[in-house]
């Protein structure tokens, strides 16, 4: 139904195998009835922020968690290309879901997945999610970004965030664009996290500056006035 069904049939095929999916004994018939290309299918043709991208990316993180899972996805075409969009364009859980994915399959083998990763242009969205994600993503981005640089990964004691992840761009910037040009690639990331940083503060200022406003202000004067400030 996944591979051949109606628009409607697809989708309720993916909410079965979903459901079916959590109860860990049943991933492995999933995995063995060749599940993973169909959804990574799936997941390339529907919109990255859909009930539907969240079900498939959290089946296909599933499924990676085997051997047969990360071998499957590796040999898709465009099946690393599908997650790093997400990473983009998804809603929070899915957007944590491709992370994972895309760690699981670069822990289990760096050499072999790293590059592929690297060259899909997955390295904004993951930024971004430092910035932005959930605390997992958060965790799992800083993570998966640790194992993209060109040097092996070092140990991080007594390293701040901020330092790591500046160093961690530096690096994968110079890799792919050259020691010169990657300079001024990873200035320009870094900019843009600042930037993202600052809009997610203001937002949160926002927020809790609304909460502890007096109850007798409307919602559009409360507005108005954080705005003003």
């Amino acid at each position: 139904m996944v591979k051949s069904g109606s628009l409607q049939g697809k989708v309720d095929a993916v909410m079965a195998l979903y459901n079916l999916s959590t109860y860990p004994d049943n991933l492995t018939p999933i995995l063995a009835a060749g599940a993973v290309g169909p959804l990574l299918a799936l997941l390339k043709g529907c919109k990255k922020s859909s009930k539907v991208a969240e079900k498939t990316t959290s089946l296909l993180k599933s499924l990676v968690a085997f051997e047969e899972g990360k071998s499957a996805l590796g040999k898709e075409e465009g099946g690393i290309l599908a997650l790093v969009e997400v990473l983009e364009d998804g809603s929070l859980r899915s957007r944590e879901n491709a992370v994972g994915t895309l760690l699981l399959l670069c822990e289990s083998n760096r050499c072999r997945y790293r590059q592929a990763i690297l060259q899909e242009g997955a390295i904004p969205g993951l930024l971004e999610l430092t910035v932005q994600g959930s605390p997992r993503a958060q965790q799992e981005a800083h993570s998966l970004l640790r194992l993209l640089r060109d040097s092996s990964p070092r140990s991080s004691r007594g390293t701040s965030p901020s330092a790591m992840l500046e160093s961690i761009v530096y690096d994968i910037a110079s890799h792919m664009d050259g020691e010169e040009q990657g300079t001024e690639t990873a200035r320009k990331i870094l900019t843009e996290m600042v930037q993202l940083s600052m809009e997610q503060n203001m937002r949160n200022l926002q927020k809790r500056a609304i909460l502890y406003l007096p109850s007798d202000l409307s919602h559009s004067s409360c507005l108005t006035e954080v705005s003003s400030k």
